[in-house]
């Protein structure tokens, strides 16, 4: 019976390990998309920085308090942190579609700021 506890509860500490890699792939994947920094993160989720930095390395398990701060942080749904990566049959093309998309929001943010600059200055000269 003591074997069997004892495998038992190996298993649950691998699972539980699991949820804490996927917890930390996707923390650090979103936080990646939305071009924050931990502290950045930790700020906007009300948390400490060594705590966020201490989910990304898979060292904890969260709250679903914590889950829901950090997913509204991130603007995504709560069930997004616990999402696995579908598997790409095409994993190349996959790369490329990420390396392409950090390219189009890089420029859209950079186009945010051109306009935002526009627009106060034609308020300014207009006021």
């Amino acid at each position: 019976m003591g074997r069997l506890k004892s495998t038992l509860a190996k298993q649950a500490n691998k699972e539980d390990q699991a949820l804490r890699d996927l917890l930390s792939a996707n923390v650090r994947k979103h936080r990646h998309r939305r071009d924050l920094s931990q502290f950045s993160l930790a700020v906007k989720a009300d948390l400490s920085t060594n705590f966020v930095a201490d989910i990304e390395a898979g060292n904890t398990w969260v709250s679903s308090l914590t889950l829901i701060k950090l997913a509204k942080a991130l603007e995504i749904e709560v069930y997004e942190l616990l999402k696995p990566e579908k598997a790409s049959v095409l994993p190349d093309m996959e790369t490329e579609e990420s390396r392409l998309r950090a390219i189009i929001d890089s420029l859209s943010r950079d186009l945010t700021e051109v306009m935002r600059d526009a627009v106060d200055k034609a308020i300014e000269r207009s006021g």
